[in-house]
């Protein structure tokens, strides 16, 4: 049974990354997954918590290691340097898709799933609706999407200092409103449930999907994901999602389930990109 079990890397040990190794070390087993590999910028805080041989100092190393998929649970740049090179070892599952606004690296990851018969996942995270905004994209019927994330201001990671003045009480403001491509460089950690909505809306692109990110002090208890979705002839679905979630925490916490649930398909699916 360990020999058909699914071999999982786990490249990041964030609070993510903690969640899944955790999962796989106690329900791997009965979901027909085991670690191949973990590993984490800072190695230091790998050491308590795992047996030596699962631990990666290197990851240039990672082709040294039997691994069916591979999993990016940290920042973007893992997905601009590494990305191409995991998917010519494993299947490979990417958890920050802000990396994809980038075309050149969105199609380089592309070719060589096409070329190694393996398949790039993107991790829906918390978006509400992906398979369906991906039908409707498939069968030429959407014609608009729109996401806008709320969360307090300690939950946001941006660029340039676009949010260093925030002071508590302040209320409402609006960050950015604008294509996803152009959100993505400014809060590549922030914005992957944007980015996973623009995979699936292909036909728009990240430069046709609308993106809008607010920060809001009365939001000290959960992140809310608006997503609208326009199709033909007057159609529109609304959806408000509120995610529990720490104050400052990037992630809230019904994604870290979405994440697993993600895992638990990774089965390989013949050099396509699949959004799970």
């Amino acid at each position: 049974m360990a020999d058909k079990a699914l071999k999982v890397g786990i490249v990041g040990y964030g609070h993510l990354g903690q969640f899944l190794v955790e999962k796989i070390q106690k329900e791997g087993p009965e979901a027909g997954l085991r670690l191949a590999f973990v590993w984490n910028r800072n190695a230091d805080k790998l050491t308590d918590s795992l047996p030596k041989e699962l631990i990666l100092h290197d990851l240039s190393d990672f082709t040294r290691r039997d691994t069916d998929v591979i999993v990016e649970v940290c920042h973007p740049m893992i997905v601009k340097e590494f990305g191409v090179k995991f998917l010519s070892h494993a299947h490979f599952l990417v958890g920050s898709p802000s990396a994809l606004s980038d075309p050149q690296l969105e199609q380089d990851l592309r070719t060589a799933a096409k070329k190694h018969g393996k398949t790039l996942y993107v991790a829906s995270g918390a978006l509400w609706g992906g398979q369906d905004i991906q039908k409707m994209n498939d069968s030429g019927t959407l014609r608009a999407l729109s996401i806008r994330m709320s969360k307090h201001p300690s939950c946001f990671r941006l660029t340039g200092g676009l949010l260093s003045d925030w002071t508590e009480g302040e209320g409402r403001r609006v960050l950015y409103h604008g294509s996803v491509a152009e959100l993505c460089p400014i809060a590549p950690n922030n914005v992957n449930t944007m980015a996973a909505a623009a995979i699936a809306a292909s036909k728009l692109g990240f430069k046709g999907v609308t993106g809008e990110i607010v920060s809001d002090t009365a939001l000290s208890d959960y992140h809310i994901v608006e997503v609208e979705v326009t199709g033909p002839d007057g159609f529109t679905v609304k959806t408000v999602r509120q995610n529990p979630a720490k104050l400052g925490a990037v992630t809230g916490n019904a994604t870290y389930n979405s994440f697993w649930s993600s895992l638990l398909v990774c089965k390989g699916h013949g050099g396509k990109v699949y959004l799970c």
